[in-house]
């Protein structure tokens, strides 16, 4: 079994006070038993193309990144660290960055899937117009589970779940903020659904909702199990999901509906291209 966290927190504008709650509640979640924790996506920052250049710092340097690593050490868990703005250079990327008990810089997964989308009377988001696309997926071992990570607008897009399950993943997490036009039309049925497609445990994280803010994310983080039921899930405000992954309820789940055994590769198939790389470090 494997205890897994999932910190739904209320971002501010201010950096540190973003950090040092972060750090409260890291410590309330180790506190309860979780081995396993991650962070909403923008963390450490208010969400918005217009902020990214203000908030972004080097990783493994900059502030943000030593935080987490001094988090994982403190309380011996492996940490996802969300994501926060990274600069590398002239450009800027959505960034997480993950840990080990011991420190180790375990990977940094950047943002693969930029969210430029227009929906008449709900939302318009152009990531584009500041963030450069990562294009390395990520997957870590913890305990005797495989981890596949994504950031938000990442889980649109059910291939890279199925490279990851291809190469073991047992769960699925997606720090996310979607928002009160994308929340309730995708939120929960995405997440469902990756979980569903590669009968792994899948959550995503979101921040708390902030009806003050200039964008509003949907919160109501939630995991999902193998057979696509949620698990667990909270509302809007700050809070904490908890669930276990249990590697024998995967067992049953595959071996109840052997999909993988039944795939038509004659057919149809998914799989890595020469330019795919795994697991950037930092």
């Amino acid at each position: 079994m494997l205890k897994f966290a999932g910190i739904q927190l209320k971002v501010c504008a201010d950096k540190d006070t973003n950090l040092r709650r972060a750090g409260e509640k890291i410590a309330e979640a180790a506190g309860k038993g979780a081995k396993l924790i991650s962070l909403p996506e923008c963390f450490n920052s208010p969400y918005g193309a217009q902020f990214f250049a203000d908030y972004a710092e080097p990783i493994p340097d900059g502030p943000t990144t030593v935080f987490l690593k001094e988090q994982a050490i403190k309380h011996g868990i492996y940490l996802i660290g969300g994501s926060h703005p990274e600069r590398d250079g002239d450009k800027l990327y959505n960034t997480c960055v993950i840990f080990g008990p011991d420190g180790e810089a375990i990977a940094k997964h950047r943002k693969v899937h930029l969210a430029d989308v227009n929906i008449p009377g709900g939302i318009l988001l152009q990531e584009s117009s500041a963030l450069t696309p990562g294009d390395t997926f990520t997957i870590f071992d913890c305990g005797e589970f495989k981890i596949g990570v994504g950031v938000c607008y990442d889980i649109r897009f059910p291939e890279p779940a199925h490279l990851m399950k291809m190469r073991g993943a047992d769960v699925l997490i997606y720090p996310g903020a979607f928002n009160m036009t994308t929340g309730p039309l995708y939120f929960d049925l995405l997440t469902r659904a990756r979980a569903t497609d590669n009968q792994a445990y899948c959550a995503s994280v979101s921040p708390a909702r902030d009806v003050d803010a200039s964008y509003v994310a949907w919160g109501c983080t939630l995991v999902a199990g193998p057979s696509g039921i949620i698990m667990d899930q909270i509302g809007p405000d700050e809070g904490i999901v908890y669930t276990e992954f249990s590697m024998e309820e995967l067992k049953v789940v595959r071996a109840g509906v052997p999909i993988w055994e039944q795939k038509r590769p004659d057919l149809y198939t998914v799989g890595e291209t020469a330019k795919l790389t795994w697991n950037m470090p930092l």
